[in-house]
C-alpha cells in the first residue's frame, strides 16, 4: 500500500493542491485521480485545516497587507477564504472512493464547536467567532468536520493529529492544561510500540527543521516547509520525505 501523509494543514492549501499534483494524487482541475480512487495510492491529512499559522500566513490567504486580526472586514475575508477551499477540499475526498481520509486536530474541534478560542499572545483565531468580528462555519462544513475520525490504523501503521494514546486524542481542559501534547514523542516515545502499532505518524508539533523520523515514529508538522511523507506499508514500513 501507498499512502501520502500531510502534516497539519493550516490553510495552506496552495501547498496542498501542489503536493497532490505533484504526487499524482490530484488531477489539474484538482480531482481525485483514478490511483486514488481505486485505492493504489491512500491520501492522509493530519488535521488542524484551519486557522494559518502566522499573519503572514492569513496575508498569503486573504491578499490583505498588513493584515489585521482585530479588523472585522479582514477576519470575515480570512474565514470566507477558508470556507472557500475547505469545501474544495470536502469534494475531492467525496469523490476519492473513500481512499481519502482526514483526521481530527485541536483547531479543527475548536472551530466547528466556536470553543475554545485558540491562539497565542501573538495571535488568536477568531475568524469563525461571529460574536468577535467573524462568521460562522457553514453548517454543511461542520458536519463533515465533526464527522472526521481522531485517528487511523493501515497495515499496523497507526496515523492521528497528536499521538498514539486516547487522552492524545481529546482535545478537553486536561489537553490544553498539560503539555503532554507537545513533549509525548521524546519523554514517552514507547507509547507507540505499547499501543501495539508497528509504526506512527503525528503532526501537531511543528518541526521547525522539517520531517522528525525516529525508529517507531514520525512527526510531520511541516507542511509550511513543504516536507511531506511518503509511505509504502508491506512487511516493512518504507519512509521518505516528499519536498516541493
Amino acid at each position: 500500500m501507498r499512502v501520502l501523509a500531510l502534516g497539519d494543514l493550516h490553510a495552506l492549501f496552495p501547498t496542498l493542491w501542489r503536493i497532490l499534483k505533484k504526487e499524482g494524487a490530484a488531477t489539474p482541475e484538482l480531482k481525485p485521480t483514478e490511483e486514488v480512487r481505486t485505492g493504489r495510492l491512500r491520501v492522509v491529512l493530519l488535521g488542524d485545516l484551519v486557522h494559518p499559522k502566522t499573519l503572514e500566513d492569513y496575508q498569503l490567504l486573504t491578499g490583505l497587507v498588513p493584515f489585521d486580526p482585530e479588523n472585522p472586514n479582514h477576519l470575515r475575508a480570512a474565514a470566507r477564504a477558508q470556507i472557500r477551499e475547505l469545501s474544495r477540499l470536502k469534494r475531492y475526498q467525496e469523490e476519492a472512493q473513500g481512499h481519502v481520509s482526514i483526521l481530527l486536530g485541536n483547531h479543527d474541534e475548536a472551530a466547528v464547536k466556536g470553543f475554545p478560542l485558540l491562539g497565542n499572545r501573538h495571535l488568536v483565531h477568531k475568524e469563525f467567532h461571529p460574536e468577535k468580528g467573524g462568521l460562522e462555519l457553514p453548517e454543511g462544513l461542520k458536519a463533515w468536520m465533526a464527522g472526521f475520525p481522531r485517528e487511523l490504523v493501515l497495515e499496523g501503521v497507526h496515523f492521528a493529529h497528536v499521538g498514539p494514546v486516547p487522552w492524545l486524542q481529546a482535545y478537553d481542559e486536561a489537553f490544553y492544561a498539560s503539555s503532554e501534547a507537545k513533549t509525548w514523542w521524546f519523554l514517552t516515545p514507547d507509547y507507540v510500540e505499547r499501543m501495539g502499532y508497528r509504526f506512527g505518524v503525528y503532526g501537531h508539533t511543528p518541526m521547525r527543521e522539517g520531517l522528525l523520523i525516529k525508529e517507531r515514529l514520525a512527526l510531520i508538522d511541516a507542511l509550511d516547509l513543504g516536507q511531506y511523507l511518503r509511505l509504502v506499508l508491506g512487511e516493512a514500513v518504507a519512509l521518505e520525505v516528499g519536498r516541493v
